[in-house]
């Protein structure tokens, strides 16, 4: 039994640092920023991403990208875990799965140093099967080939994975897995998102993810 999870907005409450990464790479390249409010929105497909859309449309060029990467990249390394927290309920849920034999990954479009970094701060009592962040060369999420790099080195039947998160761009990683998803409720996007998406699974609390990873477990038994 193995579930997998999204990192920001599933596990950790990031919006915070995320967003003052950004607004200091905009005021160092000279650009606009944004209210905190409006990150949930640009966030979930990888930094690049990030950083195309909090740049003015007229400028959202693939050197302007990188431009603000450096600068991103500098203030996160160093102020990442200034207001980041767990969710309420994460480390239990996390050590309550452990207890009873369930494996768990953590499957992010953050680029890898960063989400190594931020996994070992929140949860270093937790025994990861696989901590996988963005990689050179290989595509980010939905294409599920962080999925299957899990599956690598934790075999599991398909059966028996849940992946968990709070996003389309999640339920989208899961289907194309070929896994059974579990949307949250709690994180960056709105329940009608994940709805949209075709989540398997809606949950609006950490135990719930518990009692399905449970019935699973059981059911394999």
């Amino acid at each position: 039994m193995l579930v997998i999870f999204d990192l920001d907005g599933t596990l950790l409450n990031t919006i915070a640092d995320l967003a003052a990464a950004a607004n200091y790479a905009l005021e160092q390249a000279g650009y606009p920023t944004h209210s905190s409010e409006a990150y949930p929105y640009f966030v979930g497909n990888g930094v690049s991403k990030l950083l195309e859309r909090v740049l003015p449309e007229d400028m959202r060029s693939a050197e302007n990208v990188e431009k603000l990467r450096v600068y991103f990249k500098e203030y996160y390394g160093a102020n990442m875990t200034r207001h980041t927290r767990p969710y309420e309920g994460i480390q239990d849920l996390l050590s309550a799965l452990r207890e009873r034999g369930i494996n768990v990954a953590v499957a992010s479009n953050k680029y890898q140093t960063a989400v190594d970094k931020l996994v070992r701060h929140y949860f270093p009592t937790i025994e990861w099967a696989a901590i996988e962040g963005q990689k050179e060369g290989v595509p980010v999420k939905p294409d599920p080939s962080i999925v299957f790099e899990i599956l690598s080195k934790c075999p599991t039947p398909k059966s028996q994975v849940l992946y968990v998160g709070d996003s389309g761009v999640d339920m989208d990683t899961a289907r194309r897995a070929g896994v059974t998803s579990i949307g949250v409720t709690w994180g960056f996007r709105p329940e009608k998102e994940l709805r949209s998406h075709f989540a398997d699974n809606i949950v609006s609390a950490p135990q719930q993810i518990l009692e399905l990873a449970t019935d699973i477990q059981q059911l394999s038994q």
